[in-house]
């Protein structure tokens, strides 16, 4: 079990601004790490429309970053990143299929769908989460803003889903 004086840039949370405060910071972290990651993955993709994909959400996840960073503005926040042990977990297993898949790139390509439409899944359902608190807590500007980043991994999500028959096919 992870132990609060284990984080110490974190404190408890006590109520539901707190509480939205700490997953945006956590939001913050991931899609910053989620950045990185796709760096490497683009690096790694031989497949162009899937390269063209990755190519075009690193765009889109730089938009996201900025959009989280208005979302501190609008609360009175400066940005923040708290770990977001799902979004590294996430990231370390993408790692490690990388280097054990790295000797075929059908399968390679075809893993690096699947990792990252994990990632999609994650973020669409911590932006889903967000924005609903956002509402409650009456933040209009917050909620537009996240949910112009919910619209977009949506899209990118159902993107990959149309491209996995395909990457399947490569495989031999």
């Amino acid at each position: 079990m992870v132990q609060l004086r284990e984080r110490p840039a974190t404190s408890k949370i006590t109520n539901l601004q707190e509480k939205f405060i700490y997953e945006v910071c956590a939001m913050y972290d991931a899609e910053n790490r989620f950045w990185e990651a796709q760096q490497t993955m683009l690096q790694c993709c031989q497949n162009n429309e899937f390269r063209s994909l990755i190519e075009t959400h690193i765009r889109e996840t730089e938009q996201q970053i900025q959009n989280l960073e208005q979302v501190f503005k609008a609360l009175g926040q400066e940005p923040k990143r708290v770990t977001c042990d799902a979004a590294a977990g996430l990231i370390s297993d993408g790692q490690k299929f990388m280097l054990l898949a790295a000797e075929s790139q059908q399968v390679l390509n075809l893993g690096l769908a699947g990792c990252q439409a994990k990632v999609e899944q994650l973020e669409i359902a911590c932006y889903r989460g967000l924005i609903k608190v956002a509402e409650k807590m009456g933040q209009q500007q917050v909620v537009q803003l996240l949910q112009q980043n919910l619209q977009q991994e949506e899209q990118t999500a159902k993107k990959i889903e149309q491209q996995m028959p395909k990457l399947l096919n490569e495989c031999k």
